[in-house]
């Protein structure tokens, strides 16, 4: 009798297979920025228009990784950074599904958004850096986040007390206080689409 308990007639599929099966290629999608410049927005927008074409998606946000599977990591630099690895780790399962992920997170250094890179893979990462100034997102504030922040109430909020840098390795740059929703949308939509284009 055989003790090993994995025989090469149980290896995994790999994902070819399930590209095939799905008619698509699979992407990571990777949105940054500050708070209130349109991250989710336009992964919303983007998520229904590749799923009029038949695409399959799914998108990650800030909001639903940190109720869930991060729901127990605060703000400082160390569980920001676990927070992101566990975003990339989570996407690249996707992506190797054949799954096109959205991700929607302000991630906010180069460092730790090439740790997003390296771990997803350069060839399975699209990097759309939302540029809107902070003034723009400040104005916004749909949460009254930057007004705690600036009462001392939320401590280390990015762009107030936390540093955010502008990304180095985008590979498209919007401002959504110039662009609106829809014509952003369908420019991400341009560009993406020939990347995982039906196989």
């Amino acid at each position: 009798m055989s003790t090993n308990i994995f025989p090469d007639r149980d290896t995994f599929l790999e994902r070819p297979a399930k590209e095939a099966l799905l008619k698509q290629k699979g992407l990571v999608i990777w949105f940054t920025g500050l708070s209130a410049s349109g991250k989710s927005t336009l992964a919303i927008a983007l998520e229904r228009k590749l799923y009029a074409e038949g695409i399959l998606t799914q998108v990650l946000d800030g909001d639903k990784i940190r109720n869930g599977l991060n729901n127990k990591l605060g703000f400082s630099a160390e569980d920001r950074n676990e927070n992101i690895r566990r975003i990339a780790e989570v996407g690249k399962l996707f992506s190797d599904c054949g799954v096109v992920a959205i991700s929607a997170f302000i991630s906010p250094t180069n460092a730790i958004r090439r740790m997003a890179r390296d771990i997803i893979g350069e060839e399975n990462f699209f990097e759309i850096y939302v540029s809107t100034s902070l003034e723009v997102c400040e104005q916004r504030d749909p949460k009254g986040l930057y007004k705690k922040a600036r009462e001392g109430v939320i401590k280390n909020f990015t762009g107030i007390d936390a540093p955010y840098e502008a990304s180095d390795h985008a590979s498209l740059v919007i401002d959504t206080s110039v662009y609106p929703v829809e014509e952003a949308s369908e420019l991400i939509f341009g560009k993406i689409m020939p990347m995982i284009k039906k196989v």
